[in-house]
């Protein structure tokens, strides 16, 4: 299992972006890089600096996910028929971290691998605990019966914070939710912009 090492919102002031859209992230309050250098004027970035900057913006946001999965997830999404920017988009929101994560069952993508790797969610009616897991139109995703009363899920689907996306189809009370389709990057509530284009050149050059 893999582990990030580096604060969580770090990433977000590297990026200069509030990633996840969270009121508690410190590029709110301290909009340049982390360190010491983190004030210093930024040069212009060359064009594999962008493409880079785009890769790991994609792959952080998706929060635990290491290089060698997010690699592996390319690869399958070049070797699809049709665009490899939107594969890439579709396999990623595929996971069932993520889907845990768009269903608002917990608060964070952090949380929703957690909640997964410690058994609380069951797919078609069998406990799953790998984050990584691939959801296919039609699952149904829920929370074990066990783990319904816990304050994390509780304070999560009561927050306003995010939206259900409309290939996500939830019913709060009974806890569950079914993935109706792989989405289109349009689809994707990211709160920030995404540019899965240029990953596509960052891995083919």
């Amino acid at each position: 299992m893999s582990k990030r090492h580096s604060q969580k919102y770090k990433i977000d002031r590297r990026m200069g972006e509030n990633l996840w859209g969270r009121p508690k992230s410190p590029i709110n309050s301290r909009p340049y890089g982390p360190g010491q250098h983190g004030q210093r004027r930024k040069s212009k970035m060359s064009d594999f600096g962008i493409q880079l900057m785009a890769k790991q913006k994609l792959k952080g946001y998706y929060g635990n996910i290491t290089e060698k999965q997010f690699r592996r997830t390319y690869d399958e999404a070049s070797r699809r028929t049709g665009n490899t920017a939107e594969n890439l988009i579709g396999l990623l929101e595929s996971r069932l971290d993520a889907v845990v994560y768009r269903s608002k069952f917990v608060p964070t993508v952090f949380a929703a691998r957690q909640f997964v790797n410690h058994g609380h969610v069951m797919v078609n009616g069998v406990k799953t605990n790998i984050p990584s897991y691939r959801c296919k139109p039609g699952d149904v995703i829920e929370v074990r019966q066990k783990s319904r009363s816990m304050a994390l899920v509780l304070e999560a689907l009561e927050s306003a914070e995010r939206d259900i996306p409309e290939y996500i189809d939830l019913d709060p009370k009974a806890m569950k939710t079914t993935f109706v389709r792989i989405p289109e990057l349009s689809e994707v509530p990211y709160p920030v912009q995404m540019e899965p284009n240029l990953v596509v050149e960052f891995y083919s050059s």
